[in-house]
Formats: structure tokens, sequence, C-alpha cells
């Protein structure tokens, strides 16, 4: 072959692959990245897509609309939410930026997909084609419940079926209504004692408490085959080199097993607990729990943090054990570990979008539903399982144990200030004849989980059955 020739072919060779290569990077934006770009704030993309599409609703799973494109008095399509502050953070707002679902899923909101040459007719007539609409998993019964239930109280709730990962409600508090944002901004804005804007179940941060006994308990038991045995008498305070553990008012709990430890949620227990742990297994743990870690949800969050290592002291080891110390977690991520104990030991994904409809109400897309991966063992679920029901029938929730159905769950209660000044926690599922449903409430400031959270966690399961 001249030489000339073999110089032309390697440049064909490689112009080629080039090529495919772009091909290919061109396939994956428009089916995987497209959607990230078109919601980017700074692509001005859906102001060219206003101009011609009428923005598409946003639906609860049974069809209620609570975010609409309506025509204001004035002649201006304008944003309407029907349930004023009842979805705030879940829905979010359009005016002023944009957040929550009218956020996440903007770039399919400005997408219409009716007949292509009615569409055509449109744009001739210099008319607008109508946006796809979300359905969501949300509950519109389920949603109001937990509105009214967490009252004038900050904090969350958040609940999902734990074995699909469909999230059925999502309140925070302080909220706001979207419907008047641009006339509230700069109040809503300057609020730095509240921060309303904040959605508090997917971005708050928050020490958990003794829920988090949850992943000590788990540890334990995988570091200790014979846990079944472990035996303490508590007597209301533990110390150790000098930094001291009490229990919930000084209680001394008395003889305890591994279950009624748990039950009890006996902080000097779990601290003698914490003190024998290979603290690079727990980490390892928690990862697995996804802590420091990227939950992949489609909707805006904040990632929870577990700092301990072997190297700190007995008191950050002890603290740490107990759900206080550096650890900082939020209600969704805490909804996700009690699912994992509700479904048999599996990670599940959370989710908060459906599908897309037309104009027509059929179905354009759907969107994946939840990833599932497994952290535990058959043998690990089933004795959490066991010391999770123990919680109710003779713990710290036991207010939830006389009920048509069976609930299962860990209280907390996270100190935050120097004052002994505390957050309510509860995280728990319940199931009736095969149907579940799992929960994540935190009150702010409130005090004890077992009398501010479980009794809303009560309301949610009544509601749902």
């Amino acid at each position: 072959m001249p030489k000339h020739n073999k110089h032309i072919t390697i440049i064909s060779y490689a112009f080629m692959i080039g090529f495919s290569c772009l091909l290919v990077y061109f396939a994956i934006f428009i089916i995987r990245d497209n959607s990230k770009l078109l919601n980017n704030p700074y692509n001005k993309t859906d102001d060219i897509m206003a101009d011609r599409i009428t923005r598409g609703s946003i639906l609860t799973s049974d069809g209620e609309i609570i975010a609409e494109s309506i025509t204001d008095s004035d002649g201006n399509e304008v944003r309407s939410y029907p349930y004023d502050n009842i979805f705030a953070h879940a829905a979010g707002y359009y005016d002023k930026g944009q957040t929550g679902l009218e956020y996440s899923y903007n770039s399919y909101l400005l997408t219409s997909t009716i007949n292509p040459i009615s569409k055509a007719f449109k744009e001739l007539e210099g008319e607008k084609s109508p946006g796809d609409s979300l359905v969501t998993t949300l509950d519109l019964t389920l949603q109001k419940c937990a509105y009214q239930a967490l009252g004038s109280r900050k904090g969350a709730v958040i609940a999902m079926d734990p074995d699909t990962g469909a999230i059925l409600a999502m309140v925070s508090k302080p909220d706001y209504d979207p419907n008047t944002i641009a006339d509230d901004w700069n109040r809503l804005n300057s609020d730095e004692d509240n921060s309303p804007l904040l959605n508090r179940a997917t971005q708050g941060l928050y020490p958990p408490g003794s829920t988090f006994k949850t992943l000590t308990l788990l540890e334990y038991i995988r570091e200790n085959p014979s846990y079944s045995k472990y035996s303490f008498k508590c007597k209301g305070q533990f110390s150790v080199d000098n930094y001291r553990i009490n229990c919930h008012n000084k209680k001394a709990h008395g003889e305890q097993d591994i279950r009624e430890a748990f039950a009890n949620s006996c902080n000097s227990a779990f601290a003698d607990i914490g003190l024998t742990l290979d603290i690079k297994s727990l980490r390892s743990t928690c990862k697995s729990l996804l802590f420091n870690t990227d939950i992949s949800v489609a909707f805006q969050y904040k990632q929870s943090s577990f700092s301990l290592k072997q190297a700190d002291n007995t008191g950050e080891k002890m603290q740490t054990v107990i759900g206080q110390g550096k650890t900082l977690i939020t209600p969704l991520h805490n909804l996700i570990i009690i699912s994992s104990f509700a479904n048999g030991g599996y990670i599940t994904t959370p989710y908060i979008a459906e599908k897309m409809i037309n104009d027509g109400c059929s179905t354009v897309r759907r969107f994946s539903g939840s990833k599932k991966i497994q952290v535990m063992t058959p043998e690990e679920n089933e004795f959490m399982n066991e010391c999770l029901r123990e919680v109710v029938t003779s713990g710290t929730a036991g207010t939830l144990a006389s009920k048509t159905y069976t609930a299962y769950g860990k209280t907390g209660t996270a100190e935050y200030d120097s004052s002994g000044n505390s957050h309510a926690w509860f995280i728990g599922y319940a199931e009736k004849d095969g149907k579940k449903i799992a929960v994540s409430i935190i009150v702010e400031g409130a005090g004890t989980g077992s009398d501010y959270a479980v009794p809303i966690a009560g309301k949610l399961f009544d509601s749902y059955y």
C-alpha cells in the first residue's frame, strides 16, 4: 500500500472513531442528561418554551391538582396552588426562581406531547400548546393528615411505601403560601430564625438522637454472635474516663438485656455497647446505610454526615453511638433507614414522580421506580424487627400498641444545645393485611419523641388504614 494511502486510511479511521464517540455522547445527552441542562437556572431555554407552551399541572396520585397554570384578571398566565400551604415544600414554587417539583421536573412541565399537527396549528394561530402534567405519588388524604398533625410546630413529616419507595406525604413547617410568594418574598427570605423556605423533610440536618441506636444495634449484633446474652445493669448514668452519659431524666432502668435496652432507649447500655465496637466497621455500616453518600433521588436534598473516627476520645464515641456527637441526618434519610427494616433488609430509593400525562390524560412517560440494594442479612433483619416491635409493645412508643395494625419503630430525643433542649424524633412503620407505610417525624425543640413525635405517627397510621 502506498505510504500516502496508509496515512489517509489512519485519518479516516480516526475521524470515524471520533464521530462515533460524538454520536454516543449525543445519545447519552438525549437519554439521560438533557433534563439536567434544561433545569439549570442559567439555561434560558425554558423562557422560550414558556412562550409556546402552557406549563403543565402537578397532581396527586389520585388526580387532585396541587399546581396549575391559570389566567388572572389581567390576562396574564400565572401559577396557582389550590391547596395553598399544604403542598408548599413538595410542589415548590415557580416565581422568584423554582423549588420542589416545579424545579426538579421543570423541563417535563414545559413539554407538550399533543398531536404535532394540532401543535403546529396552535403556533400558527399564536396560541400556546398545553404542557404535559406530572402525576406524583403523594396521597392527598395523608398529606392533609400530616399537615394538621404537625400543627403550628416547626419540624417535618415524611411518609412512604417502604416496599416501593413511593413518597406518600411530605410536610415541612414553618411553611409559606406559594400563591403569594412574590409578595411575601422579602419577609420569607429574611426570616433566618424560622427559615420557612427550607424543606426540612429533605434538607434539614439534625442530630438523630436515639433513632441512631438502630445502627449501633445492627453493628453490635454483627460483631457479636452471642448478642442475645448481653446484660447490663443501668443505674441512670454511665461513666468512663471522666466522661458521663445520662439516661433520660437519669432514670435507672435496672437489669437490661439487649432488647430491653433498645426498647427503653437506655443511653447507659448503648454507651457501654458502643465502646466495644470497631469504629472502622461501624463507619462501613453507616456508609452502607447511606451516611456520607449520595442518595440518588430526583429532588433537592442534603447529605447526612457521620464523622466518628477510631482516634476520637471516649466521650465522643459514647455520644455518637447514642445519636449525639457530630452526626447529622435528614428526616428523608431516616425514613430510608427505617424502611430498610420494613422491607426485608433492602435500601429502597424514594421517588415522588410517577408519570407524565398529556392533555388527553394519556401516559407519555413513566419515571423509573426505586432501586433496591440489600444491606443486611435476613437473620439480622429479623432480629432488628423484633427489637423495633419491642419499642411499641413494652417501650417508649407504647401508645401505638393497642391498634388494629402492627407498628414498629424507634423514638429519639436529640439534644441540640448545652441547655438540654431537644428535638423529638420517631421513625417507624406499620403493616396490616400486607399493606405497609413508613414514617419519619421530627418536631423541633419539642422534647421527647414519645410525647410529641409518636402521636403524629399514630394519626398517620390511623389515617392510612
